[in-house]
Order: C-alpha cells, then structure tokens, then sequence
C-alpha cells in the first residue's frame, strides 16, 4: 500500500521549512512512481471535487491564562479539493487539500497561512509481487502536557508542527500451500519545529514467513525486524527483533496462540534494552460480530498484557484495546500517519488499506480518510471527539527520548431512533527509559450525544474529562497534576445538497496544582462549508 497522508499546518520561516520542502519533494516522487504504471497498462478514472469553507470564532480568553485572559476575534478561510482514484484494482489514490487563511483580531494581531494535504493510495508496480508505501505527514501537534491545550488556529504558542514520511518497498511471494513470504525495507523519519524534538532518520528491514493455505487448524509465523535511527540532538538508538509464533483453532470460535522472541536492541536506558520474550493467549469469536483477543507475557522491560475486542449489534458498536511496547515519538507519529479510515453516517471504520470495509453502507462509505485529515474535518464528516478516542488517535504530546508506551481505548456507540449517544475512554501512560521510568499519564473520559432534528438539522453535544499527570523529572521540577473540562453544544445544518453549516458553543477549564495553570474559556464558532 502506497500511503501518503500529508497534513501540513502553518507556514513558518525556520528551519523546519527547507526540511520540510525536501519532504514535499520525496512526496512528489511518490506520486510520480505510484501514476506511471497507470498508463497505458492500468486504465483509471479521477474525481474532482472542489470545496470552499469559513469560519468565525469568538473566545474570552485566547491565551488560556488564569491571570490575563485576552479575548479575540478569529477568521479562517479555506479552499480545498479532493482527488481519487476509480476503476484500477492496481492502483487507488486518494488527495485531499485545503488552504487555511487565519486572521486574529484581539490583544495578539496576527495572519497565518495553514496547509493541509491528506492523500492516500495503493500501488502494486509488479503484479503479485512488488509493492510500495509510502507515507508523509505534517501536523501542529501539542508541544508539552503542561501548557495550553488549544489549537493552533487559537493559540500557537504550545503547538510545533512536526513532519514525517516513510518510503516502503516490499515484495510478497507465495511458496506454494507451504507459506507466504513478504520482506520489506523502509527508509523515513521525522523533523520537528524548532527542535521541540530530536529530528530522525529512519532504515528498517523486516521478514516475514506466514502459514499457507495448507494448514488449516494450525496457524504459525516467523519474524525478524531491524530498525536503526540516527537522531540529531539524542543518542541514536537500535532495536532488534526476532520471534516465532504458533496458534491453534480447536474450533471455528475458539483458538489459542503464543509467541517466543528475542530483542538485541541499543538506547539508552537506567535498566536493561535487551533480553528474551514470550507470550500466551486466546481469541474468541462466538459470532461474526463479535470477537475477543486477549494475551499475556513478558519481555526484558517487564510483564506485558494485550487486549483486542470488538462487537457490533444493530444499534450498537462496543471496542475495547490495550497494548504494551517499546516505542519513541518518531516511530509514534510514523505509525498514525498510516492508518486508514472510513465514515458511514456517523460510523467510523478503519481498514488495513484503502479498500472500503465489507459491510454494506446503504449511503456509501466516505473515505479513505487520514488520521490527520479525520481529526481536521470532524464536524464535516458528522462524526464526534469520542469516536477519535475510542480509536486512540487523540495523540498526547511530543516527547524525547525511548519509552514504554501502555495505551488503553474503549469506546461504546449505540442509536436509538433520532438520537446517537457515545461514551470514551482512554488511557495512556510513558515510562522513559532513560530517566528511570519518569512517566507522563492521559486519561481521559469523553461522552456525546447527536439528535436528528430533522432531516437537514442535527444538534449535538459532548463532554471530556481529561487527567494529566506529569512526575517531576518532566515537569522542570515539580510534579504537574491537571484536571480538565472540555463542554460542546451545537447545531449543524444542510442548506443544500453540497452547502453545509454548524454553530458550535464550547466551555473549557483547567484545574491544577499550579495554581498560576487554572483557566477558564468560553468561545463561539459559525462555520460554513460549500462543495461544488
């Protein structure tokens, strides 16, 4: 799969840029490789559709101060277009972009142009055999979980954008019935405004070796991984991976499975890096609707646990996760900007590739869409924020440094009649390596509620409570102990077939142990968007 999800937010004269145009370049390349075995071998179609939209926010307290709140005015204009792909099995590409103006009128009067490009695609260059990803984004992510937590069209002075790509080349051969091999080697990294981050560049080769379809109870894999980063202000780091795996399905619903392995890997660390592995679990699927994952093991950094289950009713949708690894913020960032998703009134779905999920949706499904992307277009795609929870996509904040990375999301969705209501949970915890476990810890609860008013109208409405915990050795000294308090009431409408609008009224605070870290914020958004 050729990925390339490009979210790209506030033009800045720094050094971030010139990286970032080297970045845009490789892009172009990419696209370039993934069209011209389209022609004249591979006969496809594209669909344009252009789109323009506005919006007008009123806020009592820009600067999410406590002491010297300033109220402000802030305008955005945005052009934008999407591009896909149609009637090539071979190769499926997806572009969307959009031009942001912003214009604030207050205490802070500023102007900012933010670029957002979203594509994704699939190529496969020789049939059965060669394929290629790719993958590059750029996004404002948060800088730290200490300052403020608004966007950057809001306030910027806590946001960094932060680009990464990855160039993937692979080829997949099927060994008969015996099994199925796939060997693939990756080049990529991340840049981070400022240095609020170490840059990196990434080179990784992994080999795989699958069951074939000669097996049919017995399922079993082996893997290797190597990843090398060179980081630019920290110490370059190694991991090494190999392992074996084996399952068994006593019954078309019932199977078991384990894993053993090895890491030799190279960071540094107040403890161990390397060491053996091992893991035992089960996998229930009563029904095609549901089904659980679950297993439990232990690795050189300690005992670890996982967690994948899923059911679906006619009314409902439940998932529930839970990982343990070892990861850095690159590799965090990397793996987010390959991961795909549709929407199908109000439903989210996320597939392995660009290909539309299996189910049925009597309106059709909308995407493929990027992370970045879904979190930018939220209210247009009718979806809420604890559907982004649920799929852990709610990103914490840019850190350096290898940690073990301990996420839980669970999310909970149901219609009754009119009315949609949501529930949310997550919670993600950092252990860094190198500062003796210092950890920074998420948790977050999050519910909403959408009523159809009519045909063309509906109201909705959502309320997050978020825990930040931050030790000492994160904080700059003091341990950090913030509450926050996110309220959204608003309404959106269909003028027209293709003329969209909402008005949204949102309430937010923050209680904390510094009391200088308290604020208070109310603000009003009318927005609009035209599609033609």
């Amino acid at each position: 799969m050729v990925t390339m999800a490009v979210t790209v937010n506030k033009v800045r004269s720094c050094s971030f840029m010139p990286a970032l145009q080297r970045r845009m370049l490789l892009a172009a390349a990419l696209l370039v490789v993934i069209t011209l075995p389209a022609s004249p071998v591979v006969a496809m179609d594209w669909q344009f559709e252009p789109s323009v939209g506005g919006t007008a926010t009123y806020t009592d307290n820009a600067n999410q101060s406590g002491v010297n709140p300033e109220d402000a005015l802030i305008f955005t204009v945005r052009p934008s277009f999407s591009l896909r792909s149609e009637g090539s099995r071979r190769i499926q590409a997806s572009l969307g972009y959009s031009l942001s103006g912003v214009a604030r009128y207050g205490e802070d009067q500023s102007t900012d142009l933010n670029h957002n490009l979203g594509a994704l695609g699939k190529a496969e260059l020789v049939e059965d055999f060669l394929f290629i990803d790719g993958t590059a984004s750029i996004s404002q992510e948060l800088i730290s979980l200490t300052g403020s937590p608004a966007d950057a069209n809001i306030n910027d002075s806590n946001r960094a954008a932060v680009g990464t790509y990855s160039i993937s080349p692979y080829i997949k051969k099927r060994l008969g019935t015996f099994a199925d091999a796939q060997v693939r080697y990756t080049t990529g990294g991340a840049i981070f405004e400022n240095d609020v981050a170490s840059n990196s560049n990434i080179n990784a080769l992994t080999a795989e070796l699958t069951n074939g379809t000669h097996f049919n109870n017995l399922s079993w894999e082996i893997n290797y991984s190597l990843r090398k980063a060179n980081n630019s202000t920290t110490a370059d780091t190694t991991f090494e991976r190999v392992s074996a795996s084996a399952g068994y399905a006593f019954t078309r619903k019932f199977r078991v499975f384990g894993t053993v392995g090895q890491d030799w890997n190279d960071y540094l660390s107040t403890s161990g890096t390397s060491g053996s592995s091992w893991s035992t679990g089960v996998g229930w699927s009563p029904t095609s609707r549901t089904s659980v994952e679950a297993s439990f093991g232990e690795r050189y950094f300690g005992n670890t646990y996982s967690l994948s289950a899923s059911h679906r009713t006619r009314i409902s949708r439940w998932t529930a996760s839970y990982s343990e690894n070892v990861s850095d913020i690159t590799q965090q960032f990397l793996e987010e900007s390959g991961r795909v998703f549709w929407v199908c009134n109000r439903i989210l779905r996320e597939t392995p590739d660009i290909n539309p999920p299996q189910d049925p949706c009597p309106t059709g499904w909308v995407g493929p869409i990027s992370a970045g992307r879904l979190a930018f277009e939220l209210n247009n795609l009718g979806i809420s924020i604890d559907d982004l929870v649920a799929a852990n996509l709610l990103n914490i904040s840019i850190a350096n440094g290898v940690y073990v990375i301990k996420s839980f999301a669970a999310g909970v969705s149901w219609d009754v009649g009119r009315l949609g209501f949501g529930l949310s949970a997550r919670d993600i915890k950092r252990l860094y390596q190198a500062l003796s476990d210092a950890q920074d810890h998420v948790q977050g609860l999050t519910g909403s509620v959408n009523y159809r008013m009519s045909p063309r109208t509906n109201a909705y409405s959502s309320l997050s409570l978020t825990w930040n915990n931050v030790d000492a050795l994160l904080a700059g000294g003091t341990a950090r102990e913030d509450e926050l308090l996110s309220f959204n009431l608003g309404f959106n409408h269909r003028f027209a077939e293709r003329l969209n609008g909402a008005l949204t009224l949102r309430h937010t605070q923050r209680d904390s142990n510094d009391a200088n870290a308290d604020y208070d914020e109310n603000s009003i958004t009318a927005s609009v968007n035209l599609s033609f």
